[in-house]
């Protein structure tokens, strides 16, 4: 590990010694270290195997968010995604939240919302977690949504055996349905699109950041609903995104529509103990 961090920082134009470097939680996707040498402090994520234009992508999502200067993302001082060698190198954020940052986190993110793109969806393959996301720019976000979010997760879910039966049968009606649920001529707002309570933190003074997007154009309330059905978003941020933002009025009729997306990616990923939530809410729709 210690050749791949040297290389990492050579590439950073950080040519110092390494002083420390240690691993870190950082999620169950990649191993994660805190690195410092003589003259910084960085996040080095590290996987052995990544699917193609891992690291990539991530990058792409970050510099997206930072040119809106909405919200802080960490400074990206290298990458790869060689095999074997695949990482990204990230400045270090070292902070505590104080009583202003779940405002901050909400304002911004509601500022980054109305930055818009020119479709719905994303250009090229992402990913969520380590499964990819195929894409293409859409003019409609509904038709989006069902052809290349649910109906990817559903065709994966049949193939690993876990989504079968009823909840197939029920998953199938849903997907018919989506007119009933999402309205027209929605905005194509810039999208985190992975905004769980993990891929936030808190910089210097308190200053929210965001990491590890999932970054797409859609609904800005497919970011909201996802922010809910986790938790890890103190009750100032919804107040906040509503003074900037105003949620619309059908939100809560496609909330956990929305969140049925993540809910499929859990239960591919992680198993049937996400299968019950995946019933509720197809039952909740079509029952």
């Amino acid at each position: 590990m210690k050749e791949l961090i040297s290389k990492a920082l050579s590439n950073a134009r950080d040519y110092s010694e390494i002083r420390d470097f240690h691993s870190v939680s950082g999620g169950s996707i990649n191993q994660s270290y805190f690195v410092k040498s003589e003259e910084n402090q960085y996040f080095l994520k590290y996987h052995p195997n990544p699917p193609q234009n891992f690291f990539e992508i991530e990058k792409q999502g970050l510099e997206l968010i930072r040119k809106t200067k909405t919200i802080r993302v960490p400074e990206i001082h290298a990458y790869s995604d060689h095999q074997e060698e695949a990482y990204l190198l990230l400045e270090w954020i070292d902070g505590e939240s104080n009583s202003q940052t779940g405002a901050l986190l909400g304002q911004q993110i509601a500022k980054l919302h109305e930055n818009l793109g020119e479709g719905h969806g994303y250009s090229s393959q992402t990913f969520i977690g380590t499964l990819p996301q195929k894409n293409k720019l859409f003019n409609s976000w509904k038709n989006y949504y069902c052809d290349y979010r649910l109906k990817s997760q559903l065709e994966l879910g049949i193939e690993k055996g876990r989504i079968q039966g009823k909840r197939l049968k029920n998953l199938n009606k849903l997907m018919n349905r989506v007119d009933e649920f999402i309205p027209n001529n929605i905005k194509p707002s810039y999208l985190h699109g992975d905004l769980w309570g993990g891929n936030w933190l808190a910089g210097q003074k308190g200053y929210p950041y965001v990491i590890d997007p999932s970054f797409l154009f859609g609904d800005r309330h497919f970011d909201v609903a996802f922010t809910e059905l986790f938790g890890g978003f103190p009750s100032t941020f919804y107040e906040a995104y509503q003074e900037v933002s105003p949620l619309e009025h059908y939100y809560e009729d496609v909330k956990e529509l929305y969140q049925l997306f993540y809910l499929l990616v859990h239960l591919n990923i992680f198993g049937e103990s996400y299968g019950g939530s995946v019933d509720r809410v197809l039952d909740y729709y079509v029952g």
